[in-house]
């Protein structure tokens, strides 16, 4: 397979959906040195589920680098289709390692494109066995805000029935702990979505968390996360 081929397809899909509101609405909320498309997510995964059914049948090596490809061409969506498209490939994701996760991961810089690393590769990795916790533990003490909210968001998967998660508090708290004090709003919230997240399968350790840390916590924090802990939503 002519992996540059389709990679150039995949992005001339992408940009043929490309919608002039979306893309300034976009600018803004997550901005990023990755050129914005300004494609709707129901038509990127349109594009990702024809390409899974196309390369269902390619080996774990090739789909890796068509990945690495269509992150090359360096725009958001075709960033995030990358993605989708390795993560719907099972032998693909067996054989992820540490090695492969961080040249994918290379050049995260906005929400989006971490948090799609985050809840479709680096957490079922790491909750598979396939990266360590001294792997994610190092990503947290990265200088790099984008890594340190990967790591935090990779406890997601651990915890979310959706990803194969059954609850992982030691794990989940080990990682929250050690961005207690950090000053960077993209990790602030990333700490918020794991502990809700986790508030589903050991809402005590949730508040016990909550307790310890009440006066090194954001307000942002303590907020959404006491509020999912009374209503069981985020927000309302």
């Amino acid at each position: 397979m002519d992996v540059d081929s389709i990679a150039d397809e995949v992005i001339a899909r992408l940009r043929a959906f490309t919608n002039r509101e979306r893309q300034v609405a976009t600018q803004n909320y997550f901005p990023s040195t990755q050129e914005n498309l300004g494609v709707y997510a129901a038509d990127l995964r349109s594009i990702v589920r024809d390409m899974r059914k196309r390369l269902k049948a390619e080996d774990a090596k090739t789909i890796y680098r068509l990945a690495l490809a269509i992150i090359k061409r360096n725009t958001l969506e075709g960033r995030q289709a990358a993605y989708e498209i390795f993560d719907g490939h099972k032998s693909a994701m067996e054989a992820l390692n540490l090695k492969q996760l961080e040249a994918l991961g290379k050049g995260i810089d906005n929400w989006a494109s971490v948090d799609s690393f985050a809840v479709g590769l680096s957490g079922i990795a790491w909750r598979k066995g396939q990266i360590s916790d001294a792997d994610i533990k190092r990503w947290i003490g990265s200088k790099d805000p984008w890594w340190r909210r990967a790591g935090v968001v990779s406890t997601v998967p651990l915890n979310i029935k959706s990803r194969g998660g059954s609850g992982d508090t030691k794990r989940t708290i080990m990682i929250c702990e050690m961005v207690v004090g950090d000053d960077h709003l993209m990790v602030h919230k990333a700490l918020s979505w794991a502990l809700r997240q986790l508030t589903d399968t050991d809402p005590k350790a949730v508040r016990e968390f909550l307790k310890k840390h009440d006066s090194q916590l954001p307000a942002l924090v303590k907020r959404e996360v006491t509020r999912k802990l009374t209503t069981g939503k985020k927000n309302g």
